[in-house]
């Protein structure tokens, strides 16, 4: 059966250039790793024993004999993470600036990869090179530029109440690393736990607007 010339199928995809089964199949996925990130804490923190959600932070679950169950929720992590810049790059909804967010995005994954692959943390490792608190620094950074970049990019492809979360969501992201930062380390673990929510809230709009418009275009074809 003809699908139509080369031509036609090379104006039809210049018009509408968005698969809306990518768009929602990644945006399902980056969904579920944030669905990953909180169940899978909220496990580790009951069957570790003596775990204090306050004071002990999630890098303490990521290490020792319960470890692979914080490990498996931060890979899930990272994977919603770069699903979220995959759908990101194909819905480019900005010029430079999204851009940078998609790199950010993808940085992201890596870098949360890193933590969860690297045991220096919660075991009190500190034998050769330590980059923990560095990949720290970098996640508070990049979240924040997510928030920056994006936020413009969603309000002008008509997405004004997700641009407006992200707005939100930046500054109280930055508010609240600074605060953690700085905190004493007997409340270490909830702030960690508060910012780790902030971080799958900022991913949950991305996926929710990149779903809905991947809904929207299934729906004209």
């Amino acid at each position: 059966m003809s699908h139509g010339s080369p031509r036609r199928q090379s104006a039809a995809l210049h018009q509408n250039p968005e698969r809306p089964w990518l768009l929602i199949s990644l945006s399902i996925i980056g969904i579920a790793g944030c669905a990953a990130l909180i169940v899978g804490t909220v496990i580790a923190a009951i069957i570790v024993p003596d775990h204090d959600w306050i004071a002990d932070t999630i890098s303490d679950l990521a290490a020792g004999r319960h470890e692979i169950i914080m490990d498996v929720a931060l890979y899930g992590f990272a994977a919603g993470l770069m699903a979220t810049g995959l759908a990101a790059a194909h819905a480019h909804l900005g010029s430079g600036g999204w851009s940078i967010g998609v790199g950010s995005l993808a940085v992201l994954a890596a870098l949360v990869t890193v933590i969860a692959a690297r045991n220096e943390y919660g075991d009190k490792d500190n034998e050769g090179v330590v980059i923990h608190m560095y990949l720290v620094y970098a996640l508070g950074g990049l979240f924040l530029a997510v928030c920056a970049v994006m936020q413009a990019g969603l309000r002008s492809a008509g997405h004004g109440k997700s641009g407006a979360a992200l707005i939100v969501l930046g500054p109280l992201w930055a508010v609240m690393s600074a605060v953690f930062l700085m905190s004493a380390t007997s409340i270490d673990g909830l702030l960690e736990r508060v910012l780790g929510l902030i971080a799958c809230a900022i991913v949950g709009v991305l996926c929710t607007v990149f779903l809905f418009r991947g809904l929207a275009l299934k729906g004209k074809g």
